[in-house]
């Protein structure tokens, strides 16, 4: 039995009750009953032996035959936008994160003004590009990383945030977009220094590092620059060298992504992970993405990369999301489109009519299918219009089938062929999906135990048309329960919660994922027995901020309990509370510092009172 006895006679403001409680450290879970006061954990105890008393408590959770965990970490996101005027983040919490990264994929909006904000998000990842460009002008009254910590601060922030730098932002911000996206300039020596003293600041202000991106078929939106690729992918090996040492020295992280199209790139990011004693400290180093690729079926070289750069001395952790890897599109607009030219072709013209007659053009289409016909070398799209099925269009022949199915109803017609042919009918009308990648599950249960590989890569907050992987989370407890009753374990559930929440809080540096005594009270309730397909369902929600938008979301209500977040409840039976979004529960997590649980407002804490007061009356 634990305790804080600084206050013990006092009443706790919530107790979780008989639930499973599993503390994020990879432990098996105990019955326990669970105390919080003041935002934080003040007692554990075995409700067999020493029930909690909730006398004059305003809130009790029955948690019995509840698994009982700290809330979970996604530590890839790209809520910058979104955080700036739906500061709840609701669609991640009601899931149980009440950790997120903001900064991934060298994107961050610490200095780039509102334009280049648009540019930089809009068509990387699929944010409308004018809502970015309006979040940023309405809320930019930062200057530098510790006000834009300051700004996030005064927001009702609904999970706490960590914050990784972006490469391409500071660049940018140094440069400005054309010079920073030009292969023939390189940063002046001015410049160069300037570039490390943003970093240095933003590591000064609590960042847990910077992010970094070489992938190539990442493109900026916008009239200026449009269809160049992101900043980052500029940089020589000079800058990202002294960038990296200022990384090593404070032992920060470098997310990265490589260029998929080379190999080397990948091998390159691992080794620089490596330390040569106190002249070189290790690079902390999270590669995107570790995944089974259908493109690439026999290619499984993650596991045994990051081993053997672990035991030459690398701190190095490929980041994956470990359930498959589904995507949706309207039409032609899909970012794995970018990755050959004529798809980048095609996606360069934002006007429809222009488009089209691009679409039509033979010359085109030869084009198309020859990159579609090739088969062989690193790609991400298996390029299979067969493995893409319709799911909505006006012509309700085609719905069901695939662009391969369509083209032989039309006589034989070439898969690329028909494909373009319904796009030119129907435009965004017609909406198909596939999967790329994760869709083995036996290769998904070992990457999800290899210890080189991280949990995450969910995209929460982009490509909002594309995909929904907000329950990531569950998905992967599922994975592990249903396995653990058919005998056949990969992971026991509490090794799979400290994978999800512990183990990445303590690898980031950032003061979560842990449910003990004196810890703030970031709590996640699941229902095991709802850890079932309705995880799996379509679903979409329209997004105030975005003028309306339908996003794709999850919605799975009954196997979320309730979510905390500094102790007060922010979701009750997978719907969020009156409290998210319009009071501050979360906070900034500053790397390597303990962070308080953030304060109820004046008004809570008396309307808590009172209700203790009725509750001890009787």
């Amino acid at each position: 039995m634990t305790h804080d006895t600084s206050a013990s006679a006092a009443p706790f403001d919530t107790v979780v009750r008989g639930g499973l409680l599993f503390d994020g450290t990879g432990a098996d879970g105990v019955v326990r009953d669970l105390g919080i006061r003041g935002g934080r954990v003040v007692a554990i105890t075995d409700p067999r032996v020493e029930p909690l008393d909730v006398t004059g408590c305003p809130e009790v959770i029955e948690a019995a035959g509840r698994w009982v965990m700290p809330g979970m970490v996604d530590i890839h996101t790209h809520y910058d936008i979104e955080v700036l005027d739906g500061p709840g983040l609701a669609e991640s919490v009601r899931h149980g994160i009440t950790t997120v990264l903001l900064g991934s994929c060298s994107l961050s909006t610490v200095h780039v003004d509102p334009v280049d904000a648009g540019d930089l998000f809009g068509r990387v990842e699929a944010i409308p590009r004018m809502a970015a460009i309006g979040a940023v002008e309405r809320h930019r009254d930062w200057d530098d990383a510790e006000s834009y910590v300051a700004a996030l601060e005064r927001r009702p922030l609904g999970p706490n945030l960590g914050a990784l730098i972006g490469h391409s932002d500071i660049r940018t911000a140094v440069m400005g977009l054309d010079r920073a996206t030009r292969e023939d300039v390189v940063p002046t020596a001015a410049e160069q220094a300037r570039m490390e003293r943003l970093l240095t600041e933003a590591l000064d202000a609590g960042f847990v590092g910077m992010s970094s991106q070489q992938l190539l078929f990442d493109k900026l939106d916008g009239e200026r620059c449009r269809s160049r690729t992101l900043p980052s992918t500029y940089a020589k090996p000079r800058e990202m060298r002294r960038l990296g040492t200022i990384l090593r020295r404070r032992g920060r992280v470098m997310q990265a992504g490589p260029d998929v199209k080379n190999p080397f790139t990948i091998v390159q990011h691992a080794f620089r992970s490596v330390g040569l004693g106190k002249r070189r400290p290790q690079l902390r180093t999270s590669l995107l993405s570790a995944a089974d690729l259908k493109a690439l079926p026999v290619i499984h070289i993650m596991g045994p990369l990051a081993n053997l750069v672990n035991r030459l001395g690398g701190d190095f952790r490929w980041q994956h999301l470990p359930v498959p890897f589904e995507v949706y599109a309207d039409g032609i607009d899909l970012v794995i489109f970018e990755e050959f030219g004529s798809g980048a072709a095609a996606l360069h013209l934002s006007e429809e009519i222009a488009r089209n007659d691009l679409l039509r053009d033979e010359a085109y289409r030869r084009r198309f299918r020859k990159d579609y016909d090739q088969k062989w070398g690193p790609r991400v799209w298996h390029r299979d219009f067969f493995d893409a099925e319709i799911v909505a269009c006006p012509d309700a022949s085609v719905v069901g089938k695939s662009f391969g199915e369509v083209g032989r109803m039309r006589g034989g017609v070439h898969p690329v062929d028909a494909f373009l042919d319904l796009v030119l009918e129907h435009g965004t009308a017609i909406r198909w999906r596939t999967t790329i990648s994760n869709h083995r599950p036996e290769i998904l249960k070992k990457m999800a135990a290899h210890p080189g590989i991280q949990m995450g890569f969910s995209d929460a907050g982009a490509h909002l048309r594309n995909m929904a992987f907000y329950n990531f989370g569950l998905r992967l407890l599922r994975h592990v329960h249903t396995s653990e009753l058919a005998g056949r374990p990969f992971l026991s559930v509490g090794q799979a919660i400290h994978r999800l929440t512990g183990e990445l809080a303590d690898w980031y540096g950032v003061d979560a994922g842990h449910l003990r005594v004196g810890d703030r009270a970031d709590v996640l309730v699941v229902d095991p027995a709802r850890l079932d397909d309705s995880l799996d369902g379509y679903h979409e929600a329209p997004v105030a901020q975005y003028g309306g938008l339908s996003r794709m979301v999850n919605r799975n209500d009954a196997t979320v309990t309730a979510v905390l977040v500094s102790g007060r409840t922010v979701v009750r039976d997978g719907a969020p509370t009156e409290v998210l979004g319009r009071e501050r529960t979360g906070a900034f997590l500053r790397a390597g510092v303990t962070t308080p649980p953030v304060a109820a407002p004046a008004q809570t804490v008396q309307a808590a009172q009172e209700l203790r007061d009725e509750v001890s009356a009787g």
